[in-house]
């Protein structure tokens, strides 16, 4: 059963009928799974830092990385007992889809701050599937920890 995550949204499953499914441009799908259980989680990421609004990160913690990758990161620990040293995360999307050119690269800022929030939780990432300047459709399949990512009508594992 598909669960379809917006912008901002923290879902984690441990149920295997259930595939978590998002679409991303700027924004980043931070993908953390659980192997021997498969259990996965998954924030969508939109900004680096509440600071730009903290009223909001208090009603919608994921919609930012400093909020958001502690509060998935703490329903992972419930789903499997809390041995977060056999996470394993993967980061898809972070584009630059408003202007190539430009020095204001939302994506690439998120994908730092995670990194970043993940290094600082002792947490590395397994694979990425980020940058350039095109959006994503991303599924990640709980049974298996698959992740499939479309674009441009083009599908792909990423392992």
């Amino acid at each position: 059963m598909p669960l379809y995550i917006g912008v901002g949204e923290i879902v984690v499953s441990k149920n295997p009928d259930n595939v978590l499914v998002t679409s991303l441009g700027s924004c980043v799908a931070v993908i953390v799974l659980a192997p021997g259980i498969w259990g996965a989680g998954l924030a969508h990421i939109a900004l680096p830092f509440s600071s730009v609004n903290v009223e909001q990160s208090q009603v919608k913690p994921g919609y930012y990385a400093d909020t958001g990758i502690p509060k998935l990161l703490a329903a992972m620990d419930k789903l499997h007992g809390g041995k977060r040293g056999r996470l394993l995360v993967k980061l898809v999307g972070g584009a630059n889809i408003m202007d190539p050119e430009s020095t204001f690269d939302i994506g690439k800022r998120n994908v730092l701050a995670i990194k970043k929030i993940l290094w600082e939780n002792r947490l590395g990432v397994l694979v990425e599937d980020v940058g350039e300047d095109i959006s994503r459709n991303v599924r990640v399949k709980v049974d298996t920890g698959q992740v499939i990512v479309k674009t441009l009508g083009q599908e792909r594992v990423i392992l």
